[in-house]
């Protein structure tokens, strides 16, 4: 490996980490070719393959004449404040489109979960950009308590199944999450404005309250190009 690669990859690894930690915000634009020659005293084909490389790793888009910007969008989603919150918190417009919203029996998904009742919740909902692209489409399903039995009726509490839930006393403290990816079905293709057998990042969710019990499960399917699966990790105490 020459002293050329060695430079461009170190380059890289800097503003990737800086576009990680958010000191490059998502949408900014970097410096310039001229700036990153002074700043890390090498040559402008040195700078050229640097951002070729964030580039190939999707963290930034250059334009002829314009410059290097920002396109990273990984920022980590509290799922506990729900989608549109999470959302919201990190500059995103989306809208939500209910799609469902009503009492259902689904003894297959009860068997699954280990519920001795048979009765959920049903909704149902798409995440649209402000231009109308749906980029989610996700379907919740909630053991319908007691203390849910209007709701199909009577609406969310300001259009949020999280303050849905916690005005019924129930919240999520824990619970696992598994995602894979999956071809778009007919249904889910016309939904989302996208051809069928689209590939589509799906995550499955069950949320439990504090003693274990469920509190929602949740199938996701979302836009790959503008969602991504981030796993973190810490070395084990030696």
């Amino acid at each position: 490996m020459t002293e050329g690669v060695l430079k461009h990859q170190r380059i890289a690894r800097v503003l990737a980490r800086e576009i990680h930690s958010g000191a490059l915000k998502p949408g900014s634009k970097l410096p310039g070719e001229h700036a990153l020659t002074r700043r890390f005293a090498v040559s402008r084909t040195t700078v050229r393959q640097a951002l070729d490389e964030l580039s190939k790793q999707g963290l930034i888009s250059t334009h002829a004449g314009v410059g290097s910007f920002v396109t990273f969008d990984g920022h980590l989603l509290d799922n506990q404040l729900g989608w549109t919150r999470a959302l919201a918190d990190q500059g995103a417009r989306i809208t939500t489109e209910v799609l469902r919203l009503e009492a259902v029996r689904d003894p297959g998904l009860a068997g699954e979960l280990g519920l001795e009742g048979h009765d959920f919740m049903a909704l149902d909902r798409l995440r649209i950009l402000p231009g109308g692209a749906p980029v989610a489409l996700e379907r919740s399903r909630v053991p319908l308590l007691p203390a849910l039995a209007e709701v199909p009726a009577r609406g969310l509490v300001d259009g949020s199944l999280t303050r849905t839930l916690a005005a019924a006393g129930i919240r999520a403290t824990h619970g696992d999450e598994w995602a894979s990816v999956t071809r778009l079905d007919a249904d889910e293709a016309a939904l989302l404005r996208r051809g069928e057998g689209d590939v589509f990042l799906r995550t499955r969710r069950v949320s439990r309250g504090p003693e274990g019990d469920v509190v929602e499960h949740v199938t996701s399917l979302l836009d790959p190009a503008r969602f991504e699966l981030h796993l973190g990790f810490e070395e084990p105490a030696r």
